[in-house]
This record gives structure tokens, C-alpha cells and sequence, in this order.
């Protein structure tokens, strides 16, 4: 014999496993979407860095990836806008990074 509060835990169980499948699909479909984009700015960075500027940006990747991932937004902006006039050498990548740097303070300590 099924009871009302069988017949409740099942509808919950019901709507708690919808929404499981629910969010599941959502996770997938972001990751895919963030692949999708990654892949896309990779592509827009082989086609605008010459070799040496590619070396240097993955080279700042390992040690500074906040910075490296702000330096490939800006130059993918730039490219997208138009604003780039042809590749992006490895001096034009250092001017780039010496202007989003911040500068640093000289510090010297003396004994008296």
C-alpha cells in the first residue's frame, strides 16, 4: 500500500534528480562554452605575436598569470578594434608590459 508520504518522497526525489540533471548540463555547456573562448583567444594570439613575443608571454604566463592573462585581453582587444598595426614583436610586448606595470619604489637603506 503507497501512502501520501510515499507518494511525496518520491515527487521530491523526482524534482531533486531533475534539478541534479539540470545543473549538470549547465556545468557542461560553461565548460564548453570556456573552451570554446579559450581556443578562440589562443588562435587571435599565434596570429598576432611573432615567435619571440610568443616565448616572452609564456615565459610571464609561469610567473606573473594574472598579468599574462591581463597583457592577452588588452592585446586581443587591440586586435579586435583594429588598433594593431601588424604582429606584436618582443620589443613592442616589453614597451606593452613596461606601461601595465607598475613602477617600482627605489628603496635604499643606509647605516648611519
Amino acid at each position: 500500500m503507497i501512502t501520501d508520504e510515499d507518494q511525496e518522497l518520491e515527487a521530491i526525489r523526482q524534482r531533486k534528480m531533475a534539478q541534479l540533471q539540470m545543473s549538470q548540463q549547465q556545468e557542461v555547456a560553461m565548460k564548453e562554452e570556456s573552451e570554446r573562448t579559450d581556443s578562440m583567444k589562443k588562435a587571435i594570439i599565434r596570429k598576432i605575436l611573432t615567435q619571440d613575443a610568443k616565448e616572452r608571454l609564456g615565459r610571464l604566463k609561469l610567473g606573473y598569470p594574472d598579468l599574462a592573462t591581463n597583457i592577452e585581453n588588452q592585446l586581443i582587444m587591440l586586435y579586435q578594434s583594429g588598433r594593431l598595426p601588424g604582429q606584436v614583436d618582443d620589443a613592442t610586448l616589453k614597451k606593452l608590459l613596461a606601461q601595465i606595470q607598475p613602477k617600482k619604489r627605489e628603496i635604499n637603506i643606509t647605516r648611519k
